[in-house]
């Protein structure tokens, strides 16, 4: 996936429908919470075998759901000027450093 073309397609579908005065960074990360609850919703009152096996349906519905939680956290980032790759890297760098793999990893 390419961020920057998909940050420059939304902003485009954005600008069609004239949605720019309403997209501020509190506006769609108040919408992300709200797409990332109705992600949540999925799950609610799953045991994790049966979160695990989802049918069709609902995984095409969970997609949906993580599509739009993508759509917003990306539209976020452009408008905050975070570069989304290396924020990622650092990140990732940042996880290793504080929880390094000790012996006996993967027993909890």
């Amino acid at each position: 996936m390419d961020i920057e073309q998909l940050q420059q397609r939304l902003r485009h579908f954005a600008a069609q429908r004239q949605w720019q005065p309403y997209q501020t960074p509190k506006n769609l990360a108040m919408a992300m919470v709200v797409e990332a609850a109705e992600l949540l919703e999925i799950f609610q009152w799953k045991t994790a075998e049966e979160s695990a096996a989802l049918d069709e349906d609902t995984r095409q519905h969970l997609g949906e759901e993580v599509a739009d939680v993508l759509l917003y956290l990306v539209q976020i980032a452009d408008q905050c000027g975070v570069d989304v790759d290396a924020a990622v890297e650092r990140k990732l760098l940042l996880n290793a450093r504080k929880y390094p793999v000790a012996e006996g990893a993967g027993s909890a």
